[in-house]
């Protein structure tokens, strides 16, 4: 191919006769040395240009050709300059006229020009164009020609729909979308991702990723981490995270896709940071782990309803349902049998130390001797409302020792084991009766006790109630 300005024509009057080879198609001065570094130098940057150039000349006459008009339509400078419009080589017979109308036309008019054209490739294809044309004016200040840059049609609209995503991501994205550098700061953040972070999108930016967020900030640096490293992961991830700007320092689940962000202007792609897509879905982490919660617990009764139908003996079926409700639910669990004056007498328990199976007492039932709960304590109570009772120590103070010091005290006072902060008691009922209390505690490991676990121990209370019922009739006690 030869240079796009290999016997280039001057924008002038469109006469061609000058043979010079000098892109202004004058003799060269004395002293042109300098003139023709400088030819050479815009041809090289005309040449580099990722878009076709051409231009015309009064007349309409090509004089300039660049490299990539050449690899568009397939034409080279050669075939190019010198050539009166486009009609019989580059653009059909039908269309010529319109063409070179609208082109030309840019020398009457101020502004650039947008036109869409189909031109002919040199194999005869049809490549439509997107132009941009304006006047090129001479040193007596009139238009002296007209220059037009274009590309392919399908090229623009590629670039105009990213540039669209771009925009429309960092406007009304349902998702929060926060572009980082490559020092894991946030460089350019949207109005959703602002929202979420509880920020202004000016505030965050340049920020560590450590002044936003008080939890599962390593987490994320390790992920943009790995993808400035090796490239976006096959999937996205669940993270949780919880933010500085949040008083309560709540825990959130984001679901976080992420993509690495490359120059394509280096013949090699160079990181230029991470585009971080997030969502989240707490509430329905919350609603998926609860279900799983749900079925995990049923799931329980219905082993130890058949486990307890192999028992031997009822108290032994009572002791092994509470076994199998105390996997993932409590750390203890006690047994009261309720006597005829309602007094409540312990008949069964975990261990005090280390958890355990719940274990009967031996004669328990026929010594008759009471627990000595204090008064208005919370077994007394299910048993006065005959309904579930729930009871937490509540936050540890500040400065409190390693060992719980008045936890302890708060556990003892209720007769309940060392450690224990959170306690519930179920009223256990059968045939009408007040047959006893069943008791669940949980140490300061586990959260408290809430409403679904209060349904979950009436069900399982209620299995417990009608075993210890049965062994009264059976004679067991």
């Amino acid at each position: 191919m030869q240079p796009f300005d290999a016997q280039p024509k001057p924008l002038g009057d469109g006469s061609g006769d000058d043979d010079s080879g000098s892109s202004a198609g004058v003799p060269a001065p004395a002293g042109a040395e300098g003139h023709e570094g400088d030819e050479q130098l815009l041809a090289a940057l005309l040449d580099g240009m990722e878009a076709g150039l051409c231009a015309f000349d009064r007349a309409g006459v090509i004089t300039h050709w660049n490299a990539e008009a050449a690899r568009i339509l397939g034409w080279s400078a050669g075939d190019a300059v010198g050539r009166r419009g486009f009609a019989g080589w580059a653009a059909r017979a039908s269309d010529a006229a319109e063409v070179e109308e609208r082109l030309l036309g840019a020398m009457d008019s101020p502004g650039r020009h947008v036109h869409e054209f189909a031109l002919l490739t040199k194999d005869g294809r049809r490549v439509l164009v997107r132009t941009q044309s304006a006047a090129v004016q001479g040193a007596d200040g009139r238009p002296a020609g007209v220059y037009c840059a274009f590309s392919e049609v399908h090229v623009q609209i590629d670039l105009e729909r990213s540039i669209a995503l771009s925009e429309a991501l960092f406007t009304d994205a349902s998702w929060g979308v926060v572009l980082i550098d490559a020092d894991l700061r946030p460089a350019v953040v949207n109005a959703r991702a602002a929202r979420m972070l509880q920020t202004g999108r000016d505030e965050v930016l340049g920020r560590p990723l450590g002044d936003l967020l008080t939890l599962g900030v390593e987490e994320l640096e390790n992920a943009l981490q790995h993808v400035l490293a090796e490239g976006a992961p096959p999937a996205t991830a669940d993270l949780w995270l919880a933010l500085s700007a949040d008083p309560e320092h709540r825990r959130r689940c984001w679901r976080s896709g992420f993509v690495r962000l490359g120059s394509p202007l280096g013949e090699e792609p160079v990181p230029l940071g991470v585009g971080w897509l997030f969502i989240d879905i707490t509430r329905q982490k919350a609603t998926e782990t609860d279900a799983a919660q749900v079925r995990f617990r049923y799931q329980q009764l219905h082993r130890a309803d058949r486990a307890a139908a192999e028992c031997g003996t009822a108290l032994e079926a009572a002791a092994l349902q509470l076994d199998f409700a105390l996997a993932g639910f409590a750390d203890h669990a006690l047994l009261d049998l309720a006597d005829d004056a309602e007094r409540l007498i312990r008949i069964a328990a975990t261990p005090t130390g280390e958890p355990g199976p719940c274990e009967l007492t031996p004669g328990a039932a026929e010594s008759g001797i009471p627990v000595g709960y204090p008064p208005a304590h919370p077994a007394l109570q299910a048993l006065e409302r005959i309904g579930t009772v729930r009871t937490s120590f509540g936050p540890q103070p500040a400065g409190e020792d390693s060992g719980g010091t008045r936890a302890d005290e708060w556990a003892a006072a209720r007769r309940w084991p060392p450690g224990t902060v959170h306690g519930l008691v179920a009223v256990l009922r059968s045939r009408g009766r007040t047959v006893g209390a069943l008791t669940f505690l949980r140490g300061p490991g586990r959260r408290l006790f809430d409403r679904a676990d209060a349904a979950y121990a009436e069900d399982v209370a209620a299995r417990v109630a009608a075993a210890l019922d049965l062994a009264g009739l059976a004679g067991e006690r």
